[in-house]
């Protein structure tokens, strides 16, 4: 199995193992942290772009047809939606993307919603941008995220919200929406004419029960107020090529956003990214099916572990993603940050919960995209530092 392989990561300026700004940072630490896997990318992908730097001309460049037609079949086949050409705008990557459709699309001052415990980066867009942060918390049910629709729409009238970033397939909690939760929160979107940016980054990371669906797809009167953000980086361990493809069919919104991309110089992407996210379109399918088979086995191999070794830390068992949710709130440690915690006793660094709001306080998500052995290491070095605490 190639996924067991350990590839040693260490002094390649890698953020999540070389991070200058962790000032402990030992030898033998365990990063299960920032959302990159420890798996090497596809191998057909690794050839296309080891034949472009053999051809030794590495200039400026633009999106080939094959690279439109390789998101438009990927769509059709993974997800079953029928996009066209015209509606991809290829973009430097997912975050700055959100930052840039709030300056388009809002005003300072100007109500822009999101739903914590979510990505971290989603606050800071929002206030960074000096728009107000309006929060409609996920609610916890039998260790499961759900939206609060009532919340939702009452958040929407009462701060006069232009905006919702939706996570979709959420991060940190893993659950992948079902239509009548996607239809639920567009339904009150359209209502309110409320411009819809949804972050599917995570949309091909989706475990075998379920189903992930872009809320764009399920029709014209959703997909009129929607910007899709995608990209293959999650899905193909390609991130440091910085490459995000949106999908706008709403013309008007497509146009402005595109004229505020050329305003802001960021209308030509990388090289590297157009060439991999073609061929991992076209030839990684086969690749991303083994990938998810190991990390959903991983999950398991996580979950068992707690409920027989911690059995007090609940586990969300997620349905998408290769992040892990992790409920501590029934143990109580000393000190101040419960990832610190572990990162000094265990020497395994996790993303602390409150990263993602206060409602992710007391939680820890840990990314299980890595070998096993890996991943059972670090386990049995949590085990060890959670009995020393306690």
């Amino acid at each position: 199995m190639i996924f067991n392989e350990t590839t040693d990561r260490r002094n390649t300026n890698s953020l999540k193992w070389d991070n200058p700004d962790l000032k402990y940072n030992p030898e033998n630490l365990i990063p299960l942290w920032v959302a990159d896997m420890d798996f090497k990318a596809p191998e057909s992908v690794l050839k296309a772009l080891a034949e472009r730097i053999e051809h030794g001309v590495v200039g400026y460049t633009f999106p080939p047809d094959g690279y439109y037609r390789s998101i438009v079949n990927w769509m059709g086949k993974r997800h079953q939606w029928n996009i066209k050409k015209e509606w991809i705008l290829p973009v430097p990557g997912v975050v700055p993307s959100i930052n840039i459709a709030i300056q388009a699309f809002t005003k300072e001052g100007e109500g822009v919603l999101i739903q914590r415990p979510v990505y971290g980066p989603f606050t800071g867009a929002v206030i960074n941008n000096g728009r107000k942060l309006v929060n409609s918390p996920l609610e916890l049910r039998d260790n499961r995220y759900v939206i609060n629709i009532v919340d939702f729409e009452k958040k929407i009238v009462d701060n006069n919200v232009r905006m919702f970033i939706f996570c979709s397939p959420h991060n940190p909690g893993g659950r992948v929406w079902t239509v009548e939760e996607l239809k639920a929160v567009g339904d009150i979107c359209i209502k309110h004419n409320v411009l819809i940016v949804a972050d599917e980054i995570h949309q091909d990371l989706v475990f075998k029960k379920y189903k992930h669906t872009p809320i764009a797809s399920l029709g014209y009167e959703y997909s009129n107020i929607c910007i899709t953000c995608t990209s293959p980086n999650k899905t193909f361990n390609i991130a440091g090529l910085q490459n995000a493809n949106l999908i706008i069919e709403n013309t008007d919104i497509y146009n402005k956003f595109s004229n505020h991309i050329k305003k802001l110089a960021l209308n030509e992407i990388n090289l590297f990214g157009i060439i991999a996210c073609e061929s991992a379109y076209k030839t990684g399918e086969d690749w991303l099916v083994q990938v998810l088979d190991y990390i959903e086995e991983n999950k398991k191999f996580v979950i068992n572990f707690f409920s027989h070794k911690i059995p007090d830390v609940r586990i969300m068992d997620n349905e998408g993603t290769y992040l892990l949710w992790m409920d501590f709130r029934s143990l109580v440690f000393p000190g101040n940050s419960l990832s610190s915690l572990i990162l000094q006793k265990a020497n395994v660094r996790l993303s602390d919960g409150f990263g993602f709001g206060e409602e992710g306080k007391g939680f820890l998500r840990m990314n299980i995209a890595c070998p096993r052995s890996t991943l059972e290491e670090a386990l049995n070095r949590i085990k060890i530092a959670i009995d020393s605490l306690l």
